[in-house]
């Protein structure tokens, strides 16, 4: 196993260029092979990436990887919270159960996963759950009506779940 860093396994990150034939019109599917093992892109990867795939830099992986949402440079936590703030969520409550989601997990203002990387927590424009207004997605399971309460029953489980 070679290390760039004690962060990445560059024969992990070989081999998904391998399963893209080092085309750099891969470059998409690329990083989110990358950000499926770390649950996020980190530095090193990127540059790695960028001096291995002919025609990029690690400047232009840089790049693709900031413009697109899906990417993220920061370690999300092992659970990915998504709150909706889409127009029907928004009007049913999203809000306060963002806030309730902030103060469960005691996350500082301006960060997005926790200190003790449990737990990250974004807002989404649409879940294209209209109807189960306000939703929220942990992991990918959707909790539909969302309200203060039903957030720290949930967050209690996983907490629960942790010790």
């Amino acid at each position: 196993m070679t290390l760039v860093s004690s962060r990445i396994d560059t024969a992990k990150l070989d081999k998904i260029m391998q399963d893209y034939d080092y085309n750099k019109s891969n470059l998409i599917a690329m990083l989110q092979g990358v950000q499926q093992i770390y649950k996020y892109l980190p530095e090193e990867a990127i540059t790695y990436i960028g001096t291995k795939v002919e025609g990029l830099s690690p400047a232009t992986v840089f790049g693709v990887a900031t413009f697109y949402a899906q990417f993220s440079l920061e370690p999300k936590g092992k659970y990915e919270i998504k709150v909706c703030d889409g127009t029907a969520c928004h009007v049913r409550g999203s809000m306060p159960v963002l806030n309730a989601v902030k103060k469960k997990i005691q996350l500082k203002d301006g960060k997005m996963t926790t200190d003790n990387g449990l737990f990250s927590l974004e807002t989404v424009s649409c879940l294209g759950a209209c109807s189960l207004a306000p939703a929220m997605v942990i992991n990918g399971k959707i909790y539909p009506k969302m309200t203060e309460e039903a957030v720290s029953m949930i967050i209690d489980v996983l907490l629960k779940e942790n010790e």
